[in-house]
């Protein structure tokens, strides 16, 4: 027996039928009601045609370093096209192009200045980082349906991310792991700012950040909580990277690094909080439910579980769970983006007694989830 469509839903597809109806669209783009919303669609479906161009825009500015040399003064045409290395043609053209997207701005003088999204590069280097990075991501979505018809795995990014097709993950020497943890380390304290918006650690005793990578996240948890136990648990060369980084950071003393392979491995326990920052989105539920199980058997009674990551179905930045997560785990070989829900459903499963959402002030980001453990 078919479904009975909602009112929603049949409203949707009386209006999605209409608009495929080209004499309507003409009609709707010369009607004075109808012709802003007819604009806005035309320009919405060109953006996401044009989108790749848009990004490679960016990608030229921050390869030539366009921000970090308008961030320094003002300048003409000609005196960025020496600097650029660029014929005053192309320069013209790029620096047109970037102000199109907000990213520069000429002013009244004649001379360019950085726009409202090229200032918000400046001190941001983890954005920088992964604009570069995408060339890899690029590079496999060149053939979109070779590459969802295809087995998971053997292609440039999940050769990138070393661990994703590893058979034994604990084994990678440190060649191998050196760039991807770099670019984490890189993009690590954006994502870090969302959470301790959201989130007092200083009620806990011992943080336990698991897939800590270099330790950026907890070098930017520890000033904000000075009597709190670090502690991270990460693949063996991964791991010789943290403890000298937070060794450098002057946190060495109150720092406990431990290597393994969280997949296979039980985890260290002495910690009343655990951490999951942008680790559980990067594996398949299996190991997901095995990780959050793992948390749940280390933890004391009354500890507690965060998890922070971009989440899909975030109100208001829908396309970068489903569209940009979608993709981008696809072309690394292993994961899915997850609601809050499925998430929060999963950490039942687990043992968890009790969860909830904290809000944090860029949801595209990061969101956050805290879970209970009863403290009977």
């Amino acid at each position: 027996m078919p479904a009975v469509l909602c009112l929603r839903d049949r409203l949707r597809g009386w209006r999605e039928a209409v608009t495929a109806d080209p004499r309507f669209r003409a009609w709707a783009a010369r009607f004075p009601l109808t012709r802003p919303m007819a604009r806005r669609r035309a320009r919405q479906l060109f953006d996401i045609c044009a989108g790749f161009v848009y990004a490679q825009v960016l990608t030229a500015c921050v390869r030539l370093n366009l921000f970090e040399i308008l961030h320094e003064a003002p300048a003409t045409d000609a005196a960025l096209a020496h600097r650029l290395a660029l014929t005053p043609e192309a320069t013209t053209r790029l620096l047109e192009a970037a102000a199109s997207l907000e990213l520069t701005y000429r002013r009244a003088d004649g001379r360019w200045v950085l726009g409202p999204l090229g200032a918000a590069m400046i001190g941001n280097p983890g954005i920088a980082a992964m604009v570069e990075h995408h060339a890899l991501l690029y590079a496999d979505l060149a053939d979109p349906v070779a590459l969802l018809r295809r087995e998971r795995g053997g292609n440039a990014l999940s050769g990138y991310w070393a661990y994703a097709g590893a058979e034994a993950p604990a084994a990678l020497p440190g060649g191998q792991v050196a760039d991807y943890s770099g670019l984490m380390a890189a993009s690590q304290p954006m994502v870090a700012a969302e959470v301790l918006a959201a989130y007092d650690f200083r009620r806990h005793r011992a943080l336990l950040d698991v897939g800590g990578g270099e330790g950026a996240f907890l070098a930017e948890v520890a000033p904000s909580a000075p009597a709190l136990r670090l502690m991270l648990f990460d693949l063996p060369p991964v791991a010789v990277r943290a403890q000298a980084r937070l060794a450098a950071r002057g946190f060495g003393a109150r720092s406990a690094v431990f290597g393994g392979d969280f997949t296979a491995d039980s985890l260290p326990q002495g910690a009343d909080l655990i951490s999951f920052v942008r680790v559980l989105h990067d594996h398949d539920d299996k190991v997901v439910m095995h990780l959050l199980r793992s948390a749940r058997a280390a933890l004391p009674a009354g500890g507690r579980l965060l998890i922070a990551e971009p989440m899909a179905g975030t109100p208001g930045a829908e396309p970068m769970g489903q569209a940009y997560f979608g993709f981008y785990l696809l072309a690394m070989g292993r994961g899915r983006p997850r609601r809050a829900e499925e998430l929060q459903a999963m950490l039942r499963e687990a043992g968890f007694a009790a969860s909830r959402a904290l809000p944090t002030p860029t949801p595209l980001l990061a969101r956050v989830l805290i879970a209970d453990v009863s403290a009977a």
